[in-house]
């Protein structure tokens, strides 16, 4: 094993951190995950504990490092979820804990944006719809709420910097997650000054820009001794979850999609160059720079998909029940769910409708109605859901998908996987890889450290292997007649609904 180089890629989630080595062939090694803990100081938000985030993240790749030779360790790269940071003061300790990306507390920071400059302006510059997740959101309200924090902060570390900055000591922030914020100028590739000035936000609080896989810093002697990775390791910086993934698995050219299925799941594909039209803009399909630092993305996908399934779990199954005996349940039930249809917007809309009232809602219900049937209808909802998503950016980009491939753990709902089969019309390939984002970041640590010249020698190395999932011609026909005829109008049949429903609630 000394012989060959080992790459450690780590991937923090938003329910769970996993640590992964690979050698220089894309061969796992060793996988590790230890779960996320969260606070909530208040109903409905949701702050991760600093030290807690990285002690999770450093117990996991002291596990993977006890277990392989480390002095054969070239590097290490940081994947996360996106919107999520933590504010550091001059001395680099963390001010506070760090908003979870799907808070809602932030909604009046996003309505000054769609008030100030209007959702069109801020799509041109940044490739994103104006929602409360993205980062300059948070600390917006931190300097609004905490104006004694904000006044100490010198750096806003997005989880993936983060990690990397306890390991290196070195504050850097990847294009990848930068792009995520909604201060970044796509196109441009830098701060956006015109967004800055108008909510006062000092640039230097940002960070240094670097692209994703470029060597920041090397591990210092107390990284080493918390991880056990040896003194002087290659830091690289990461990158978005979801682009890690889709790097790891060669999605890298236009009419290439990943569909990411965990938590949430994101439907991505690549761009060439940004297109920042208002068409876009109006869609709410968001983009980004990729793990592939040359390259864009386009992304629209569910906010609650994994979320969606535990819920309808823990509602009518238990929290303590089984996974696979939810998905049991569901096979009870017959194709169609017994005509009972289930729109997943638990958390906001899925572009292309950009509705931050849209509500979930189960349509079809009758007396003979069983659990079965609604557990069957989430699934069945959310591979709807996603084909709606696929759609939206086929038409808006004007391509076809020529590749769909998709990881994450909701692949293992082989329910879902054919329905979703039967409504693309075309093989979906699943990748073999236990972990697609943290060898995504290995990649990435393979080319800091040079084990690869580029990154297209690094990817065509690190290969995986796929199995195809299809589905037959009649359920194929039985649901794309369902989604032409009944799911392609739900959400605008039921919008005022939602909107009357969302005026209703208190501030």
């Amino acid at each position: 094993m000394s012989d060959s180089p080992i790459l450690i890629g780590v991937d923090v989630g938003t329910t769970n951190v996993k640590a992964a080595a690979y050698d220089a062939g894309g061969r796992t090694l060793v996988v590790v995950s230890r779960a996320l803990e969260t606070s909530h100081p208040q109903p409905e938000w949701t702050e991760y504990e600093p030290q807690a985030l990285f002690d999770s993240a450093a117990d996991t790749v002291r596990s993977v490092v006890a277990r392989i030779e480390s002095r054969a360790i070239a590097g290490i790269a940081v994947s996360s979820m996106a919107e999520t940071a933590v504010p550091v003061d001059a001395k680099g300790h963390s001010l506070r804990p760090a908003i979870a990306w799907h808070d809602p507390r932030t909604a009046p920071q996003a309505a000054w944006w769609e008030q100030h400059l209007g959702a069109e302006v801020v799509y041109s510059i940044t490739g994103l719809p104006i929602l409360p997740i993205f980062g300059i959101n948070k600390l917006m309200w931190i300097k609004e709420h905490e104006p004694e924090v904000y006044g100490r902060i010198a750096h806003w570390l997005n989880i993936a910097d983060y990690i990397a900055f306890r390991l290196c000591g070195v504050p850097a922030t990847n294009l990848s997650l930068a792009s995520r914020t909604m201060a970044l100028d796509l196109r441009a590739r830098q701060w956006s000054s015109e967004l800055l000035s108008a909510c006062d936000i000092a640039p230097a609080i940002l960070g240094d820009l670097v692209p994703s896989g470029e060597r920041i810093g090397q591990v210092h002697q107390a990284a080493s001794e918390r991880t056990g990775l040896p003194v002087g390791t290659a830091v690289m910086a990461g990158a978005m979850d979801h682009p890690c993934g889709a790097l790891a698995l060669g999605i890298r050219q236009p009419g290439d999609i990943l569909d990411s299925m965990g938590t949430t799941e994101s439907i991505l594909t690549v761009l060439l160059e940004p297109v920042l039209t208002s068409e876009m803009a109006r869609s709410g399909y968001q983009q980004g720079i990729h793990a592939d630092p040359d390259k864009v993305y386009c992304s629209g996908g569910l906010y609650t998909a994994g979320a969606a399934v535990e819920w309808v779990k823990t509602l009518l199954a238990g929290s303590n029940s089984p996974y696979a005996d939810l998905v049991d349940l569901a096979n009870v039930a017959p194709p169609g769910s017994g005509g009972v249809f289930f729109l997943p917007h638990l958390r906001l809309a899925t572009p292309p409708i950009n509705d931050a009232s849209s509500r979930a809602a189960f349509i079809g219900l009758d007396a003979n109605t069983s659990p079965n049937h609604l557990i069957r209808a989430v699934i069945e909802g959310l591979a709807y859901e996603a084909q709606f998503s696929i759609d939206g950016l086929e038409q808006l980009l004007g391509f076809r998908a020529e590749r769909l491939r998709a990881i994450g753990g909701g692949t293992r709902n082989a329910l879902q996987m054919q329905v979703k089969a039967a409504l693309h019309g075309r093989p979906i390939e699943i990748s073999d890889v236990e972990e697609a984002t943290t060898l995504g970041a290995a990649i990435l640590a393979a080319v800091g450290t040079e084990v690869f010249p580029n990154m297209d020698a690094a990817v065509d190395a690190m290969q995986v292997s796929y199995r195809n999932i299809t589905a037959d011609d009649r359920s194929g026909q039985f649901y794309r007649r369902s989604y032409e005829t009944v799911y392609r109008d739900l959400y605008r049949t039921l919008a005022p609904l939602h909107h009357a429903v969302a005026a209703m609630q208190p501030a």
